[in-house]
């Protein structure tokens, strides 16, 4: 009897950890996501295309670099998931108002495939928006930011915002003028000048 029940809390341990393995990797490939829309809102304000810059890298260490999307992903997935939820307790505690809600369209077979599909809908247009957002905050921060000078090998000096830098290339907004200064250009030193 107790081997019996070591090898079903053995089962049940590996269920678990399966399970976890499995929603924590759809996190980190939806904080990826997350933040390669948010990157590229964020450099579309001024008219860089960060896929154009970045490579894979770059995109795999966004959720960790940047906290606010890090923080965005955690509580955008848990609010969908509660929404989720929520509307799946509303149906089973409360079904003649979960079927006025949806207009008695809950009797048909068809209308979990249509809920989810809004659910998700939904979801996206809040990502889009939220990004769209992030964009515009990050470049009244970045116009904020103090400027910095980068010195090349031949010491010349480029003064401007910096705006922000991938593996490869540094962005630097010099007056009106943005700038995609490859890293390999011989960049001796980057000065922030206070």
């Amino acid at each position: 009897m107790e081997n019996r029940n070591e090898g079903l809390i053995k089962d049940a341990t590996e269920m678990i950890l399966k399970e976890i393995q499995t929603v924590v990797t759809i996190c980190y490939v939806l904080a990826i996501g997350i933040g390669m829309l948010f990157n590229y809102m964020k450099y579309s304000e001024f008219g860089i295309d960060i896929f154009d810059y970045a490579d894979l890298l770059d995109f795999l260490i966004t959720p960790f670099s940047n906290f606010i999307v890090l923080l965005f992903t955690i509580l955008s997935s848990l609010v969908a998931y509660i929404a989720f939820k929520f509307d799946a307790v509303i149906r089973v505690k409360f079904p003649k108002f979960y079927s006025r809600q949806y207009l008695g369209l809950d009797k048909y077979h068809w209308h979990s495939l249509v809920r989810n599909f809004f659910h998700i809908l939904i979801f996206l247009a809040y990502l889009f928006l939220s990004s769209l957002k992030y964009g515009e905050i990050s470049r009244k921060e970045i116009m904020q930011k103090p400027s910095i000078s980068i010195r090349y090998s031949d010491n010349e000096i480029e003064k401007g915002k910096m705006i922000g830098k991938t593996r490869e290339v540094i962005f630097l907004l010099s007056g009106e003028k943005v700038k995609a200064i490859p890293i390999t250009a011989l960049v001796k030193e980057i000065e922030i000048n206070q």
